[in-house]
This record gives structure tokens, C-alpha cells and sequence, in this order.
């Protein structure tokens, strides 16, 4: 890698030689402008306004446009006598927490090399001592023609830099949030959870960039003299009507992507479903819409809830015993001999009845006639 920049950490008394080289690169693919009608170049020529003469970079110099429209010439030997202790020196000025530094904040990114031999100890001693302290530094450093902020980290074995806008540099999101006053309730809340636990983590190694993927292959193409293969279009985005349907469709949509069987789900077993507004929703986790439906037309298991029509129907079925299932619970299974065995003592027993009833009859008779 390539230094950009030659100097020291001032740490303290401790000064640590170092080179600045670039910690990212752009793998972007740049485009030349061309005349459509015959494929010429299109380029930028530097021409001085005043004589119409073109000139060529040893040429040109700096200069500050004053508010009367004067021009200042400001050479490299005025910038390099500035009174500024961080022209050639990263200077240290504290020690923070990293969760103190607010993500918008950040900017380009660099590597601090050790400069030779010397800046081995001072080097390690500093590295050492931000890992130690769980801290990041804060350190104001000249780069470019400007001071700037930085924050320096531990990157693996090396002192990584990353460039900072001043507070006054970040713009505060004014008249960006939403204006008008929306209710978000706790079941969509349930779903997003869910949704977030779906996708889960990502190795960001896994990551790449698709887009720069599909303009290569277009240029490959038509440097071959074919025609580029068509890309899928992307899906439309319309008007989300039911957002529970739709954090729910978003659920399933990332279990399948990762393997997983979208048909289970991630609440309490027997939780009680509802309709309300035209969205589908669960009191917890998730449930898929099919199953939905046809929980509104089925009868629920013995561990859920059952809705007071269920109760009442199930409360209701012994009452609705008929004859024909009466007779079937006194159907005799005993063997056919046994049957008749069964039926002759019945028989005996009834004739046995009839007659000690006939004779009772009989004896009382008469003693009514006297009464």
C-alpha cells in the first residue's frame, strides 16, 4: 500500500512516526463520456479565462475568490508555513468510549504505519493500551489542505484512523421523520421482532456487490458482440394495505430463504387469533395465513382457547344423545348361545314377575271391599 501522508502520532510526550495509507478502495466501474453519434471521447479542457489559452496542470496554482469577485493567490509555501501544530502530527486530545461516537460522523478510512524501527515500541505501546482500555482516541490531524477530525481504533494487530466531520458538519433531520401521528401497536411490534430474529446475523464476507456483478456482464456481452441477458425485474412495491399480512409474508419469505419451514410458528401453542380491521393477527408470533383461515372454520385443539360458541356447542353434544345411539351402547356382544341363555332367564324372570303381582293384586282386593 501506497503512503499518502508522512508524520507522528503525538501521544503525550511519545511522538510515533507513521505513514497514512488508505484502509478502503473503490471498486466502482467508471464510465467516459462519449459523442453518441460517432463514439468520440468528451473531455475537460483547463482554459484560462483571460486568454483563452489551455494550460496544463504545472499551470495552475491556488486562489480564494473573495466576496467582490478578487481573486487571492495562496501558494503551497503560504499553506506550509500555517501555525498549526497538526500540519505534520496526528495530536491526540482524549480518550473515549467508542459507543460516544455517532456513526454519522464517520469518513474515509486509513491505516497508521509504523514508520521504521524506531516507532515499533511507542507503536505497540499505544495499540496495546487502547485495547487495554476498551477506548478509541480522538486526535485532530491536517490533511488536504484542511484540518480534520479523526478517531483512531485497533484493527487486528495495527492502529486503524477514520476520518470524522466536525459536530457542526452533521445536519440535524429536521422536517425528515414523519409528520402525521401513527399508532404502532404491540402485536406489529411482535412481528418485527420476529421478522429481525428471522434474518438474523450476516457475515458481511458473504456480502458483495450484485450490482457491479450485472454491469460487468453487460460489458462482457457486448465486447463479444451479443446481446446482454435480460435481468428479472425487480419486484413492485405497492401500497401495503395490511401490514401484519405483510411482516408475516416477510416472515415466511426469510425462512424459506434460509432453509427453514415457514409452517410453524413462533408463539405459545392454543393462542387465541383475531381479525381486526381487515389484519391478520396473532396476541404472539407468528402464524401463517392459510392456517389462519381455516382456524376460523375448524375447531381448535385441546390446549387452546375455545370461543364461547365452541363451548357452548361442546357443552351441548351429550343432550343431543338419539335412540339409534341408545340402542347401539345396549347392543349385547356376547356370543349367540349365551344370548339365548340371557333371554330365557329374563323370560323366567318375567312370568315369575307377572304372577307375584296377579296374587298381591288378589290379596287386596278383598281388604278394600271391607275398608
Amino acid at each position: 500500500m501506497r503512503s499518502i501522508w508522512n508524520g507522528a502520532i503525538s501521544f503525550g510526550l511519545v511522538s510515533i512516526p507513521i505513514k497514512l495509507v488508505n484502509a478502503t478502495e473503490n471498486h466502482s466501474i467508471s464510465f467516459r463520456q462519449i459523442h453518441t453519434e460517432d463514439g468520440g471521447r468528451i473531455r475537460y479542457r483547463k482554459v484560462c479565462e483571460l486568454d483563452d489559452h489551455e494550460v496544463s496542470s504545472a499551470e495552475i496554482g491556488k486562489g480564494y475568490e473573495d466576496a467582490d469577485g478578487t481573486i487571492i493567490p495562496i501558494t503551497e509555501e503560504d499553506l506550509s508555513h500555517l501555525p498549526l501544530p497538526t500540519a505534520k502530527t496526528i495530536e491526540i486530545v482524549a480518550f473515549v468510549p467508542a459507543d460516544r461516537i455517532d456513526p454519522l460522523q464517520m469518513d474515509a478510512s486509513y491505516y497508521l504505519q509504523a514508520g521504521g524501527a524506531p516507532a515499533a515500541k511507542p507503536y505497540t505501546l499505544l495499540r496495546e493500551a487502547l485495547k487495554r482500555s476498551n477506548k478509541v482516541a480522538i486526535a485532530k490531524y491536517a490533511l488536504r489542505g484542511r484540518e480534520r477530525l479523526g478517531m483512531l481504533r485497533v484493527v487486528g494487530d495495527a492502529i486503524a484512523m477514520h476520518g470524522l466531520l466536525w459536530p457542526d458538519e452533521v445536519r440535524a433531520p429536521e422536517g425528515v421523520a414523519p409528520e402525521t401521528s401513527v399508532t404502532v401497536r404491540d402485536k406489529e411490534l411482535d412481528l418485527a421482532d420476529a421478522l429481525m430474529d428471522t434474518l438474523g446475523e450476516v457475515d458481511l464476507e458473504d456480502l458483495h456487490d450484485e450490482y457491479r456483478e450485472a454491469v460487468e456482464e453487460v460489458v462482457a456481452a457486448k465486447a463479444a458482440g451479443e446481446t446482454p441477458r435480460e435481468m428479472p425485474a425487480p419486484p413492485s412495491s405497492g401500497k401495503v394495505l395490511d401490514l401484519m399480512a405483510a411482516l408475516e409474508k416477510s416472515v415466511r419469505a426469510a425462512k424459506e430463504s434460509r432453509g427453514e419451514k415457514p409452517d410453524g410458528r413462533a408463539g405459545e401453542p392454543g393462542e387465541e387469533q383475531e381479525e381486526e380491521g381487515g389484519e391478520v393477527a396473532a396476541e404472539a408470533g407468528v402464524t401463517r395465513l392459510a392456517q389462519r383461515r381455516s382456524a376460523r372454520t375448524a375447531p381448535k385443539g385441546t390446549g387452546g382457547k375455545k370461543s364461547t360458541s365452541t363451548a357452548k356447542k361442546t357443552a351441548a353434544a351429550p343432550r343431543k344423545s338419539t335412540a339409534k345411539t341408545a340402542r347401539a351402547e345396549k347392543k349385547p356382544t356376547a356370543s349367540k348361545s349365551t344370548a339365548r341363555k340371557t333371554a330365557a332367564k329374563k323370560a323366567t324372570a318375567s312370568k315369575a314377575a307377572t304372577a307375584t303381582k296377579k296374587t298381591a293384586a288378589k290379596k287386596a282386593t278383598p281388604r278394600n271391599r271391607t275398608a
